[in-house]
């Protein structure tokens, strides 16, 4: 009976953590993996993302501003702006950039602890961070924080200019489809960038020409010596 006791406080002690386990896959009201359509609904924006890539695969972009609270109300909204990244339609990583009036006087360990309110311990703290492996978007991006689990990530970092925070929730599957993607098409673009030009310098050529030839037919009946 004792060694089957003992058994079953343990499975409880490591089955604890996966119940309490936060969705690393939510941000406020967006999961990744959602569709662009989708996401445009709940901002408020016109389902119609910036496309970065048409090809291999569509990459799309689209960035909302959510409103903002009036200074007197005490629930102030912290996040500047938020962009969404999508492949193929699917939502595949949010880059939540705060307000700096928001976050003024705050240190990296107040925003961790908030963080952490939300989505437990963190995973790699700012001492575990290696920043060649965890570059956010720019070289003068710091990262503070990392929580993550085998499929999603949430790295928290902070930029030097503006000096900001900022929160990238990645799904790591569509995260690496995206890109793979990305990669080959800027390949592609540049493997075709000379056919492009002169393809380019044809048609300026051509609407030159149409050009000409209209302004002859309109002045050649008129012009007198």
């Amino acid at each position: 009976m004792t060694r089957i006791l003992t058994m079953s406080i343990a499975w409880v002690l490591i089955s604890t953590p996966s119940i309490y386990a936060q969705d690393l896959s939510r941000y406020r009201d967006f999961q990744l993996g959602m569709s662009l359509v989708s996401v445009a609904e709940q901002t408020g924006l016109t389902p119609e993302g910036h496309v970065l890539h048409r090809r291999p695969h569509l990459i799309q972009e689209l960035m909302w501003l959510p409103p903002r609270a009036l200074s007197s109300s005490p629930q102030q909204e912290s996040v500047r702006k938020v962009l969404f990244n999508f492949y193929n339609g699917q939502l595949y990583r949010m880059v939540v950039s705060y307000d700096r009036d928001r976050t003024k006087g705050l240190t990296a360990a107040d925003v961790v602890d908030a963080i952490s309110a939300k989505y437990g311990v963190a995973t790699l703290p700012a001492t575990e961070i290696t920043p060649v492996l965890f570059q956010v978007s720019d070289d003068s991006d710091k990262v503070e924080a990392r929580w993550e689990d085998p499929r999603y990530a949430l790295t928290l970092f902070r930029s030097s200019y503006p000096s900001t925070f900022g929160l990238v929730v990645s799904s790591k599957r569509l995260g690496a489809l995206a890109r793979t993607a990305t990669l080959e098409a800027v390949r592609l673009d540049e493997q075709e960038a000379p056919q492009r030009e002169i393809a380019r310098q044809q048609k300026q050529t051509q609407e030159k020409r149409a050009e000409q030839a209209k302004a002859r037919s309109v002045n050649k009946p008129t012009f007198r010596p």
